[in-house]
């Protein structure tokens, strides 16, 4: 079942690839949708490509297929849409640079544990780095992770979970006021977080000292 608004979003999109092959901008979508920022945008393309109507193409930021739309009869109009496949149209659309702005939370530590800043920023990112779900952005201050790839002042672009696998890159707040990106690993009770640079030890916490804010799902470095 979709919302008013994603309803809305999915005829927009479809409309427009019909009549020109292209998909809106984000800024056309949000200004057709009377939105008051493309991060809302975001939200509900990645709401729509869960549920299956939408689907981002590969490597091309603004490229959008419709794979199925709702019909459009007043009963459509309801939560309890009729789906019906989409026809789409021979020319691809053709790619663009959107870009999505997300809360950008401050620095995090890539070494000895600092302080999360909350801020009220917004980082402009470009769509393609991002999946679905509600992302965050911190910028990262230390050496610990450059063997992963993560150096001093980049962007870690965050997926908001509270739950992570072994292994992976996740925001660890620690005693609910210091937050680090490390690797997460469980040791029975324990939760070891591992550093990416041999200079560092890893870190241990009870289990209940340690609680996921994130994992990381991408990385904006700025030349």
């Amino acid at each position: 079942m979709l919302t008013r608004k994603q309803h809305e979003l999915i005829c927009f999109i479809a409309d427009r690839l019909n009549e020109t092959g292209v998909s809106p901008s984000f800024e056309e979508m949000k200004d057709a949708l009377e939105l008051k920022s493309k991060s809302g945008v975001h939200r509900l393309i990645s709401a729509l490509e869960e549920r299956g109507f939408l689907r981002r193409l590969p490597n091309r930021a603004r490229a959008l297929e419709v794979i199925k739309t709702p019909e459009r009869s007043g009963a459509a109009r309801s939560s309890a849409a009729v789906v019906s496949k989409a026809t789409p149209k021979a020319k691809a659309p053709e790619p663009a640079n959107d870009v999505v702005e997300i809360p950008l939370h401050g620095r995090i530590a890539a070494g000895v544990p600092i302080e999360a800043l909350e801020g009220a920023q917004m980082l402009p990112v470009p769509a393609a780095l991002l999946g679905s779900g509600e992302h965050y952005a911190l910028e990262v201050a230390g050496d610990s992770m450059v063997d992963a790839g993560i150096l001093d002042g980049d962007y870690a672009l965050i997926r908001r979970t509270d739950v992570a696998r072994d292994g992976e890159i996740v925001v660890a707040l620690i005693e609910d006021h210091e937050a680090t990106l490390k690797y997460f690993h469980r040791e029975g009770a324990m939760v070891r977080l591992d550093p990416a640079n041999r200079s560092y030890d890893p870190q241990r916490y009870a289990s209940d000292q340690v609680r996921i804010q994130g994992r990381l799902s991408g990385l904006l470095r700025r030349y």
